[in-house]
């Protein structure tokens, strides 16, 4: 019985892969940023849907009372969880200016998280 096992790559694909990959077991502020993403864009629906029936169909203002407040506080973690996880993983400046220009339009926090992920934003750096 042989095992088989696959050619070593070389030293730069190896490194080239790594820097990359997307891996699962995220450091604990990226886990925080992309479930405040999430919470984020849960709370533009409950506040769309505050305003909505607060101002065309005039019925009550808890919505607005509710998810006001629970969305500015979820906006500002999502700040300052953006600018944690930018620094420990070396994003540039353009990639910093999405993930904060994101709180802006409703759900883009989840749109610039899938993103982020798929392109290796939240890979973990190792040093050179």
């Amino acid at each position: 019985m042989t095992s088989r096992t696959a050619a070593p790559l070389p030293d730069s694909a190896t490194h080239d892969a790594q820097a990359v990959r997307p891996t699962t077991s995220h450091h604990w502020t990226v886990r925080a940023f992309r479930a405040v993403a999430i919470a984020e864009a849960f709370s533009w629906a409950g506040l769309l849907v505050g305003m909505y029936v607060k101002w065309i169909a005039e019925a009550s203002e808890i919505g607005v009372k509710v998810f006001g407040p629970v969305h500015g506080a979820l906006v500002i973690a999502y700040v300052l969880l953006a600018i944690l996880v930018a620094v420990r993983q070396r994003w540039s400046l353009l990639t910093v200016f999405f993930a904060l220009a994101a709180t802006l339009p409703p759900f883009l926090t989840v749109v610039f998280d899938r993103w982020a992920h798929r392109s290796g934003r939240y890979a973990e750096r190792t040093s050179a």
